[in-house]
């Protein structure tokens, strides 16, 4: 066993061949557990197993029936640079959990920089729901993943996460959707230039027969029949507003893209929220999304200055937008990563 305060990690066989996540200084057990609940149903403090070494508030985080985070340890001063691990890394955590891998990776994106570290063999079942969630507790809290044996190092962007998704129990009317985002973004219009996400803007068109006479309608009598049933359709859904399943607005943001705010029910409550009473019947999901010019470049691992910096533009307006829609219907902001996000840093 190890004793109390930093030790040499570096030096320890068992550590390097575990997947590994360093956090700067900050981030405690309080930090690490809650964005754990946000992920896994099963998640739990438990007490280590004597297989690992101990340190002074060593715990086991229970993430699934296979898996578990072990720390936090101590670093001792030469232990980043053997490691790899860039900046100024302060603790890591080890994971427990059985290596499961299924077939090489496939073609497409890699903005975390999984295919790079398994280009193999992609981790499956627990071990990679396991990685993939530790890559976003490094981006989280600016550290890095180490994987083990192969020693590759995984330092996720913080600012690569730009959607925020604001979740309540309720509706807003478009136009008050409209207006909102208006606040912050001046171009804005509804989605799909005002098709199906407001609904029926005005009655049957009055050159409905001349047009049933040139699909083969040539009875007179059968056509005026079938544009009195339309217009009598087309009455009754104005007047009988149909519930609302989605609707949304997009702004243009010229040469930064398209910021949009896309709004739906959703049965299934993120997991961070199924305690909130509001949340028994499902949650309404107002989604803040950014379309760059080259949306390829949002899976890219290390994206091009350009993106970078129409990125930082654009990471400000969707932070006003989250916040303004959140002062005007409630609820709890959610990352990309399903976390929560505390509207007073927006």
């Amino acid at each position: 066993m190890m004793a109390d305060g930093p030790t040499r990690l570096a030096a320890d066989g068992a550590v390097l061949d575990r997947h590994l996540v360093a956090l700067p200084e900050g981030p405690g057990l309080n930090e690490v557990g809650m964005m754990a609940a946000c992920r896994f149903a099963a998640a739990r403090w438990e007490e280590p197993d004597p297989a690992f070494p101990r340190a002074a508030g060593t715990r086991a985080l229970r993430l699934g029936r296979l898996s578990r985070l072990v720390g936090p340890f101590p670093l001792a001063p030469t232990d980043p640079a053997q490691l790899g691990l860039p900046g100024r890394p302060h603790t890591v955590w080890q994971l427990d959990c059985p290596v499961e891998r299924g077939d090489a990776p496939g073609p497409g994106g890699d903005r975390d920089g999984l295919k790079r570290a398994f280009p193999e063999a992609m981790p499956v079942r627990e071990e990679e729901r396991a990685i993939q969630w530790m890559v976003a507790l490094a981006r989280r809290f600016a550290g890095s993943v180490r994987i083990g044996r192969t020693g590759t190092v995984l330092t996720p962007d913080p600012a690569a996460q730009i959607d925020l998704t604001v979740c309540t129990d309720g509706w807003i009317e478009p136009d008050q959707l409209l207006a909102t985002v208006r606040q912050v973004v001046r171009r804005v219009r509804p989605s799909g230039a005002g098709d199906r996400f407001l609904g029926y803007d005005e009655p049957t068109d009055p050159g409905l027969a001349a047009h049933l006479e040139r699909h083969g309608v040539r009875d007179e009598r059968e056509r005026s029949r079938l544009a009195a049933e339309a217009e009598a359709f087309d009455s009754y859904m104005m007047s009988n507003a149909q519930p609302e399943t989605g609707f949304g607005v997009e702004a243009d943001l010229d040469v930064d893209g398209i910021l949009t705010v896309d709004v739906e029910a959703h049965d299934e409550v993120p997991l961070v929220l199924t305690s909130l009473p509001w949340t028994a019947d499902g949650v309404v999901a107002y989604r803040v999304h950014w379309e760059p010019m080259d949306f390829t470049e949002l899976e890219v691992e290390r994206p091009s200055m350009a993106h970078r910096v129409a990125r930082g533009r654009v990471t400000t307006h969707v932070r006003s937008v989250a916040r303004a829609l959140q002062a005007v219907i409630g609820g709890a902001i959610l990352d990309e990563s399903g976390f929560p996000v505390d509207p007073s840093t927006l």
